[in-house]
């Protein structure tokens, strides 16, 4: 199944875990410092909330989550063949989760991430953006 991902810088996680807990009538799926996720069935959608990084409510990164390492693999060659910048990652941590993932910029410099989950980890550390920029940076996760 896939889903897309929203990823939201937020200032006080324990709010927000209370309000979007509320919202989509769902409890966290991963809550560690600073860092939370919600699996929402309905609408289907990965809601990912990151503290202390950028202004709260602003958007840190977006992506789309898929349930294998073809999906993204084969998302990479697509979107290759389109002719966008492409980054790629394989078996990196973010995120507390080992992941394979493509990142790609939008035209607003956006980052976006198609990505499938391996494994939890214990550690946050952070991806880069096809620009080569930290969309997560170590304090902050999709």
């Amino acid at each position: 199944m896939s889903r897309v991902q929203l990823a939201l810088n937020v200032a006080d996680l324990d709010e927000a875990v209370a309000f979007y807990s509320r919202l989509f009538a769902t409890e966290p799926a991963k809550v560690r410092p600073g860092y939370a996720n919600f699996a929402v069935a309905e609408p289907p959608l990965k809601l990912v909330l990151i503290e202390g990084q950028g202004d709260p409510g602003t958007l840190n990164h977006l992506g789309v989550e898929v349930g294998s390492t073809d999906e993204v693999t084969a998302a990479t060659a697509r979107l290759r063949g389109e002719g966008m910048a492409t980054t790629t990652e394989d078996e990196v941590t973010c995120c507390f989760a080992v992941q394979d993932k493509v990142w790609v910029d939008g035209p607003g410099g956006e980052p976006w991430e198609i990505y499938t989950v391996l494994a939890d980890a214990a550690e946050k550390v952070g991806p880069r953006t096809a620009a080569g920029e930290a969309a997560c940076a170590s304090a902050g996760c999709g």
